[in-house]
């Protein structure tokens, strides 16, 4: 099939021409899929997307008129994607639901380990000959109490990790994991989990019941000086409250690969640009907040699965073949 392929990186066409097969025929672009954009596809008969492509009603209206017949989403989420619309224009829509939950789960950790011990402070220091030790106290993980809000394949992995430091878990989901409880974790409710984590994290997918799930009901609820990490879809998080929490102390460490807003920014060097987006600026003031780009996924066995599943779902397609990939509308 010949596949459109949006929102490219350098790291991408090294995973999928390393798994290609020449079964398949790509054409790389740089540019994000949106209406402006979708006029690339023309006699294709599939599209590539990522997170931040905007496949909305009009966009996949396009798509069918070009001749398009599926959207094979590289990652796990499609909440940028209009179903419905697909549906009616007969297109179909795969994705990869599980690449590499480890590569998350430990990125999440990475969040936290350095939020708290604050060695990014530390490497700038040191090669500035800086060797004080001043405002840089920690704390141990060990016995402290992590939420988890979402017990899929992410949050489970990251389960063990922080019990590997000897933390004590509790979790959240609105449908409780057998494979979690074995692990000797409870599950609560949304507010006692607020109440008592000392730090918590999300791994739960972007719906409309979870859109700005922790917002400024969740703030006040949460317990004073609580660390907060999202390494899962950035609108999970009203952000404009977490300012407000960050500026009342009711929270003392932020982290997040993700934010509602980052179409605009992430994936791109935007290093001699003003950043319009004030929101994110002042977070980025804070000092006790560790925003990265969405890298979570960003691991040589993550890109390598996510490529091996996206060319399957393609040949699967051409073939006739039922996938579980498929994202169907309920």
């Amino acid at each position: 099939m010949k596949v459109a392929f949006f929102s490219t990186k350098s790291y991408d066409i090294t995973s999928f021409e390393k798994h290609s097969n020449s079964a398949h025929d790509f054409t790389f672009y740089e540019s994000t899929l949106n209406t402006k954009t979708v006029k690339l596809t023309q006699g294709c008969d599939a599209v590539c997307a990522f997170v931040n492509d905007h496949l909305h009603e009009r966009t996949i209206k396009m798509l069918a008129e070009y001749g398009v017949k599926l959207i094979a989403m590289r990652c796990a989420g499609f909440n940028n994607v209009d179903l419905k619309a697909a549906k009616a224009a007969n297109i179909k829509v795969l994705r990869v639901p599980a690449y590499s939950p480890m590569a998350v789960a430990e990125h999440a950790s990475a969040l936290i380990l350095t939020l708290n011990r604050k060695t990014h402070k530390a490497y700038n220091r040191v090669r500035e000959g800086n060797f004080s030790l001043e405002r840089l106290t920690g704390f141990d993980l060990y016995n402290k109490t992590v939420g988890v809000v979402g017990t899929g394949k992410i949050g489970q992995y990251f389960i063990k990790i922080m019990q590997g430091y000897g933390c004590n878990v509790i979790a959240y989901d609105l449908y409780p994991n057998d494979a979690v409880k074995a692990l000797g974790v409870n599950y609560v409710t949304m507010d006692e989990l607020l109440e008592r984590s000392d730090i918590i994290s999300l791994h739960c997918p972007l719906t409309e019941d979870t859109h700005h799930l922790i917002g400024k009901e969740a703030f006040s609820k949460m317990k004073k000086g609580a660390m907060l990490i999202n390494t899962s879809r950035g609108a999970l998080i009203d952000t404009k409250e977490a300012v407000e929490a960050l500026k009342n102390k009711t929270l003392e460490y932020f982290g997040i690969d993700v934010y509602e807003q980052e179409e605009k920014l992430f994936f791109r060097d935007l290093s001699e640009n003003i950043i319009m987006d004030d929101v994110i600026s002042r977070l980025i003031s804070f000092p006790n907040v560790l925003i990265t780009s969405h890298q979570g996924f960003l691991t040589h066995e993550a890109l390598d699965k996510i490529a091996e599943v996206t060319m399957k779902n393609l040949t699967d397609f051409e073939n006739g073949v039922e996938t579980q990939n498929e994202v169907v509308l309920n």
